[in-house]
């Protein structure tokens, strides 16, 4: 595979963005080498082994919760024989939510790395998570799909890039992409749950944390990474990643490139307003990316900086002769103190510089809307020494988090004007531990600035700015019942400032088909949530149940008014477009999540593990008593593993029930249920491991559409239709 270079411009002007992070960058880097040491070194990372001992976790992801947050992890010799090496448990301390570096949390966490991450990496993140328990997509078709937890997408769902912010605009619109390249991820974390307080008001659906090394954290001396090839699918996809590791005990480095092309995606045939099809309009795709990174590394931390660029074009399924041309640069530096003075355990921080720009190129070429978002963000977190006594263990973190935007949109269907957004927290979170107890408070206040720079005066009037002070509080517990057994529970109070466009959009939203209107008067959105949770865990086996609900007091919804708006086409021919409103309502979600992994017996040589997650979600406008809009209906799974030596089998039957409990202007989406099979197989290549594998989906070839999808592209995109992929990694 060739990769396609990446650059970062070297233009004084391109660079404007990352200036103000210099300073910060150059104190990391000098304060490293003021304390560096002889850092003892990392273990050699040892060589992956089956296909199973990550992927073994759940077909889904390796979910965690009040019981345990640990993950499998490969280990052992390579040997390529039907006695491959022993798997080795090995605590890995889950990041996100987890301030005070726990093993074990309340929250219902999800972590997906490893084999695991591997097969079941799409072509976005939100194609990667889709089908773990509790989470879902706004699936605008194969390039324009995000996340949604709990019924909940847009900016109530926290996108975060190694605990930091992820500039972009995809929260903005459906049609627009994440920047975030699956193939060089090395984990991802799912916190679904409202207890995320560190993150703020935004994160009350919860937070997706893609994490990569791009500034190591440990020594890795000598050389190692992987290299993978992807090839087929739906979308006939080919494409390839390096990740390579390196360095002494002082320092480490990182390098990584990726490189995707796909084409239009296959699907059952369908009838759309183009008539009848096999291909979704529109949605090829290409992708590349690249970073560079290293750290100094002391006894007591690292000090580090990373760069990197990610670019995609990729077309629109709403619009069939519109392409999309992004790029995003982000330059970040992060570090860790550790016992910087008494009574201080560790200091960890992490400074960013984002430019994120993209055009909405027509099918002359012409350049029509022009989307950037220049974004740096900080954060400073002081955890204080456990505190001992004869009543337990207490410990907690004071941080502070920053964070500047400046977003502008340029061209025709510009529907918001250019806006400056400032947001400064402090959060505070302590956690209590006595015997089978453990109790974590915290608390978060804001100040957030919102300012319009006007622009158009007809539609934007002139600059405003509007301030906003939420509060966040959250509470929660955990408590070992015993034989495996033990309850979590999180209690929460969330505030949410509103975003630009819900306060100043007022033009026609091609995406969505409808004329959206902002209020300048909205204030903040108010929530109560409450989340138990019991678990199960002995041995392989582990099973949770969760029940949620969340309450708004005032919840910040786009509705329709009733209205139609007159507007005036390229063609010169005036159009009725749909008014919908920006508004506070009263709203209420609730719903339940069963996730389970059991072994069976022995069968032939082959071990066995039967997987299963069910989810369902409800949520009702209270001021209407109308259902809210693009919420998916009751899904589930059932998977079986086989695994024996180096081979890897699994089968899951993925469906959804029909979802008719929609609002009064929406359509019913019909139910389906999707077969998919997977094999891997590890063996060697000299002295490297290296894995094949093999992924077949919608063997039926099923039609199906997404019922979170906006209603103006369920339509247009249904989900892929039967395909063949086929992937090898090989790891050094």
């Amino acid at each position: 595979m060739a990769f396609q270079s990446t650059s970062i411009r070297s233009s004084a002007s391109s660079h404007a963005p990352f200036q103000p992070t210099l300073l910060a960058i150059a104190l990391s880097v000098a304060a490293g080498g003021a304390w560096a040491q002889q850092a003892p070194a990392a273990p050699s990372a040892p060589a992956p082994a089956s296909a199973s001992a990550d992927a073994a976790a759940s077909t889904s992801g390796a979910s965690t919760s009040a019981a345990s947050t640990s993950a499998a992890a490969d280990g052992g010799t390579a040997s390529g024989g039907a006695d491959r090496p022993h798997k080795h448990k090995l605590d890995v301390v889950v990041v996100t939510g987890n301030p005070l570096s726990q093993k074990e949390l309340a929250a219902p966490v999800q972590v997906l790395s490893g084999d695991a991450l591997t097969l079941k990496r799409g072509a976005s993140l939100g194609e990667t998570l889709d089908g773990m328990a509790g989470v879902g997509s706004t699936y605008f078709g194969p390039n324009g799909n995000r996340p949604t937890m709990r019924g909940l997408d847009g900016d109530r769902v926290r996108m975060l890039s190694n605990s930091g912010a992820s500039v972009d605009a995809s929260s903005l619109s459906f049609d627009h992409a994440l920047p975030v390249d699956p193939l060089v991820l090395t984990r991802v974390e799912v916190l679904r749950s409202a207890a995320a307080l560190q993150y703020g008001g935004n994160a009350i659906g919860g937070v997706v944390n893609a994490i990569d090394n791009r500034i190591p954290r440990l020594a890795q001396p000598g050389l190692n990474g992987a290299a993978e090839l992807r090839l087929g699918g739906a979308s006939n996809e080919r494409g390839g990643a390096v990740v390579l590791d390196g360095g002494t005990t002082g320092f480490a480095w990182h390098v990584d490139a990726a490189d995707r092309r796909a084409d239009d995606q296959r699907v059952p045939r369908f009838q759309s307003e183009d008539g009848s099809s096999t291909h979704v309009r529109n949605s090829d795709s290409h992708g590349r990316s690249g970073a560079v990174g290293g750290s100094l590394l002391f006894s007591q931390g690292y000090a580090g900086v990373s760069v990197e660029d990610y670019h995609n074009d990729y077309g629109v399924t709403v619009e069939p002769d519109v392409r999309i041309e992004m790029q995003r640069q982000r330059l970040a530096t992060a570090g860790e103190w550790r016992d910087p003075l008494p009574g201080l355990a560790r200091v960890t921080w992490q400074f960013a510089s984002s430019r994120y720009k993209h055009q909405e190129v027509e099918g002359s070429g012409e350049v029509g809307t022009v989307f950037s978002s220049d974004g740096k963000d900080g954060r400073i977190e002081a955890t204080h020494s456990a505190l001992q006594g004869d009543w337990g263990t207490m410990q907690g973190v004071l941080g502070w988090q920053w964070e500047l935007s400046d977003f502008s949109a340029l061209g025709e269907e510009a529907l918001v004007p250019g806006t400056k957004t400032r947001n400064n927290a402090l959060f505070l979170i302590e956690q209590f531990r006595s015997g089978p107890w453990s109790l974590q408070a915290g608390a978060r206040a804001e100040r957030v600035n919102i300012g319009s720079t006007g622009g158009d005066e007809e539609r934007f009037g002139d600059p405003v700015t509007r301030r906003f002070s939420p509060k966040s509080f959250s509470l929660s517990g955990a408590y070992e019942l015993g034989n495996g057994f033990s309850l979590s529970s999180n209690l929460s109070s969330s505030q949410r400032a509103p975003t630009f466009y819900e306060l100043f959009a007022n033009g026609v939203h091609v995406a969505s088909g409808a004329y959206e209107v902002g209020d300048i008067n909205l204030g903040l959105e108010r929530a109560k949530a409450v989340d138990l949770g019991l678990h199960w865990k002995q041995g392989d086996a582990k099973w949770s149940v969760q029940v949620y609900q969340t309450r708004f007091s005032n919840y910040i919804a786009l509705d329709a008014s009733g209205r139609s708006i007159d507007e005036v086409g390229e063609d010169g021919e005036i159009a009725s477009v749909p008014e919908y409103l920006y508004r506070g309502v009263r709203a209420r979600m609730h719903g339940v999540e069963l996730e389970g992994k059991q072994p069976l017996s022995r069968l032939a040589g082959w071990d066995l593990t039967l997987g299963t997650t069910i989810d369902l979600v409800r949520g009702t406008n209270r001021d209407t008593n109308e259902p809210l809009p693009r919420l998916a209906p009751v899904r589930g799974s059932v998977s079986i593993q086989a695994e024996r030596g180096p081979w890897l089998l699994q089968a899951e039957l993925r469906g959804a029930m029909r979802q008719d409990r929609v609002p009064a202007l929406d359509t019913p989406t019909a139910g389906y249920g999707i077969l998919r099979l997977n094999i891997a197989r590890h063996f060697d290549i000299g002295n490297l491991d290296a894995m094949w594998y093999v992924k077949l989906d919608n063997l039926a070839n099923k039609l199906a559409y997404n019922a979170g999808s906006v209603q103006t592209i369920r339509d247009l995109t249904p989900l892929p239709g039967r395909s063949l992929f086929a992937g090898l990694q090989v790891k050094f």
